[in-house]
């Protein structure tokens, strides 16, 4: 069991239609045909969208998703029209707003690998391979790869686990060609990405996009792009390969939820309880430190 352990009301817009609440976003369709997407607070881990919302994070998530795609315009287009909300919006909507293109959206999670760990851990070690890809022998948890690697994914709804799938059935689902383009594009962009996060100070372990098309066929970058939530990002001067390593994304929280601290067991039915105050303020501070360090910027 799994998904919301309070289930969200969205709020109702005078002129949009709400089509979706996902784990962290609320999506909505304007008159124009744009779709509206609004970060929230919420957080999720271990498949459940946790009760206590983490203060500020949708706005940080927003901004640097602005930030990123500012960096990757002449590698791919984006989808983000406006970031101005809706009349009529709650005023929390202010900064977390995305007025973006409707897409035909990809059903595949582009995900690119430089460094081993996660799911992709627990599959070499099985098998010495992450998504049917060979991998050297002798890779330990946070290995960097010889290069880095495409590894999609299939989209899960809320409360199930997006699962791995080989290069192979990705091509069988969307086309060869299209995903020949798919790998390429998530690699380029993986490939910036992670030149830019590493001047910084920052490992970009991994990332998952998503990707679709515009009316003219056009391929579109869509949805949060290389934040804390879609993406692993350590601090450079602290990888070790041989351990797990520290991070700057909700594996405090999925740290705390598995410590004697929190009373929970994640293989029970039960929901997960309420972070305590220190812990959502630390999770905060991690969030914020990242915007911080890749952009510059103070938060």
């Amino acid at each position: 069991m799994s998904g919301f352990v309070e289930k969200p009301e969205a709020p109702q817009v005078p002129g949009l239609v709400h089509l979706h609440t996902g784990k962290v976003r609320e999506l909505y369709r304007n008159d124009a045909g744009d779709l509206v997407m609004v970060a929230t607070d919420r957080i999720s881990a271990y498949d459940w969208v946790l009760p206590t919302e983490i203060p500020d994070k949708g706005r940080v998530l927003t901004r640097l998703s602005l930030w990123w795609f500012d960096r990757l315009t002449d590698l791919i287009p984006h989808h983000v029209l406006s970031t101005e909300p809706p009349a009529g919006a709650p005023a929390d909507w202010e900064g977390r707003t995305l007025v973006c293109k409707s897409l035909r959206m990809i059903p595949v999670e582009a995900v690119a690998r430089g460094y081993l760990t996660g799911s992709g851990l627990a599959e070499y070690n099985e098998t010495r391979t992450v998504c049917g890809l060979a991998l050297p022998e002798g890779l330990v948890d946070g290995s960097e790869l010889p290069a880095p690697i495409f590894t999609p994914a299939t989209k899960a709804e809320v409360g199930d686990h997006d699962e791995n799938v080989p290069y192979e059935e990705v091509a069988r689902r969307i086309g060869a060609e299209p995903a020949a383009l798919l790998r390429q594009t998530t690699l380029a962009v993986y490939g910036r990405a992670r030149d830019i996060a590493r001047e910084r100070g920052i490992v970009l372990a991994d990332t998952k996009f998503e990707f679709g098309y515009d009316d003219t066929g056009q391929l579109v970058l869509a949805d949060e792009v290389l934040t804390p939530d879609s993406s692993r990002f350590w601090p450079a001067d602290q990888w070790q390969p041989g351990r797990a390593q520290p991070s700057y994304d909700k594996q405090y929280v999925r740290d705390w939820l598995t410590s004697p601290a929190s009373g929970w067991d994640r293989r029970s039915e039960q929901p997960p309880p309420p972070l305590p105050p220190e812990v959502t303020a630390a999770t905060r501070a991690k969030y914020v430190e990242a915007y911080e360090m890749l952009t510059g910027e103070t938060w």
